[in-house]
């Protein structure tokens, strides 16, 4: 009796994959993919971690040194003969008079044995040309300070000041700093006797912008962010919010409404410098108003944040149950009652939380405020809506743009200054939906 061949392996047929091996095998792959997945994640998150570590420190680094200021010790004769040659305490008189003279005469005083006019000079140019303006403030605001003696902390020469902190090499030759050996000399006699000093800079907060950077401040710049967010604040808002309410409870649903809808959605992402053209041909060149502002930058500043309040604004009044405007149409309110006095209470907390998150929006804004002239250095504090004035956007872009290195602590402190602005802001808007919202 004959038997069939036992089949080799070489020829048998292929083993077949039951479905619960396949589908072990997908769910490997998945989880791979998903592990690959969420390792890409954390990298990107590690990595933008990492960038914001190093500019954060890059920028307080820099800006520390900048809240001190080098100052030096003088005993001023404050020489009424000089002053006020009449004895009439006229005001013009005063504040027209030469207070440099004094403030040479104080620090030569202090070195006798500098008699060479060059020397002299070069001793002088280790007092800020700030400390003129700070014994006139003084004489003003107390004439009877003349014919006395003030002992004074003037501030030091940005070099100077540069030197105390660190930032110049005093070791290198002399050719390569800015201060020379003499000079170097009678600083550390200045330090030996106690008459240079680091203090808390109070300048930087209460100054307005200047060319010299060991007085300039950006207490005109927030002056001027006052009333420039001031007023965007109260042009916008208003606006937003009505715009917000009729489009989303009283206008019709049409092809009208919808072309607006999108221009609306449309005008939020448009680069900020359009903005700026805007206001430069529609409230400069057409309606005439002057340039550099906190009135036409307030104008500029609220067509770009309309889009996002308006925005904002139709979000929370969406995010309002339908039974709450039943409610009250069935108990006889008219559609304007329902509107006014049950759904916008209840919205009001998201649009003011749209409108704060415009607002911190604005205030970083610099492209706009240039095309309107807000770049000029203005150096005396706004008073008012009507007065030339900077932001403090634009200060910093202006210290940024200057060539000495004392200009470079100014604008990371300034960079600071904003950011915590700003954090405050946002802050608020959190605090404001927290504490106002309801969940339904």
């Amino acid at each position: 009796m004959n038997t069939a061949p036992t089949p080799t392996p070489s020829n048998a047929a292929p083993r077949q994959r039951k479905p619960i091996e396949i589908i072990h095998a997908g769910l490997k792959k998945r989880h791979a993919a998903e592990m690959r997945f969420r390792l890409y994640g954390l990298i990107a998150i590690s990595m933008g971690i990492l960038f914001i570590g190093i500019l954060f420190t890059t920028i307080l680094g820099n800006a520390t040194t900048a809240f001190q200021q080098t100052r030096i010790k003088l005993d001023i004769v404050v020489d009424a003969q000089m002053l006020d040659p009449d004895g009439k305490r006229d005001p013009e008189v005063l504040s027209s008079a030469n207070y440099g003279a004094i403030v040479k005469a104080s620090m030569n005083r202090l070195f006798p044995d500098v008699t060479s006019r060059r020397d002299q000079r070069e001793l002088n140019e280790l007092v800020s040309q700030g400390a003129t303006y700070t014994l006139r403030e003084m004489v003003m605001a107390d004439t009877d300070l003349l014919g006395r003696t003030v002992t004074l902390w003037v501030p030091a020469d940005d070099d100077v000041d540069m030197l105390m902190k660190g930032h110049m090499d005093r070791d290198a030759a002399e050719e390569n700093r800015r201060l020379k050996d003499n000079q170097l000399a009678w600083l550390d006699r200045l330090e030996k006797d106690g008459r240079l000093e680091k203090h808390f800079n109070v300048d930087f907060f209460t100054n307005g912008d200047s060319r010299e950077p060991e007085i300039a401040g950006i207490w005109g710049g927030v002056v001027g962010t006052f009333y420039t967010l001031a007023l965007t604040l109260l042009f916008s808002f208003p606006l937003g919010v009505a715009a917000a309410v009729y489009l989303e409870e009283f206008a019709p649903h049409n092809r009208w409404t919808d072309l607006i809808e999108v221009n609306i959605n449309n005008l939020a992402a448009v680069p900020s410098i359009v903005f700026g053209l805007l206001g430069l041909a529609v409230f400069i060149n057409f309606f005439g108003l002057p340039r550099s502002v906190p009135l036409v930058g307030s104008l500029v500043l609220t067509l770009l944040v309309l889009p996002t309040i308006i925005i904002a604004s139709r979000a929370a009044l969406k995010s309002v149950p339908p039974s709450i405007r039943e409610a009250a149409l069935g108990v006889g309110a008219s559609p304007l009652q329902t509107v006014t006095l049950h759904v916008l209470p209840l919205a009001l907390p998201g649009m003011l939380t749209g409108a704060i998150i415009g607002m911190a929006h604005a205030l970083g804004e610099t492209a706009p405020l240039l095309m309107i002239g807000m770049v000029a250095f203005i150096v005396d504090i706004p008073k008012g809506i009507f007065d030339p004035a900077a932001v403090l956007p634009v200060q910093i872009f202006l210290w940024a743009d200057s060539p000495e290195r004392a200009f470079v602590e100014k604008t990371s402190a300034a960079i600071v200054v904003l950011l915590a602005f700003l954090m405050v802001m946002n802050a608020l808007a959190v605090i404001l939906r927290k504490r106002f919202e309801r969940r339904w």
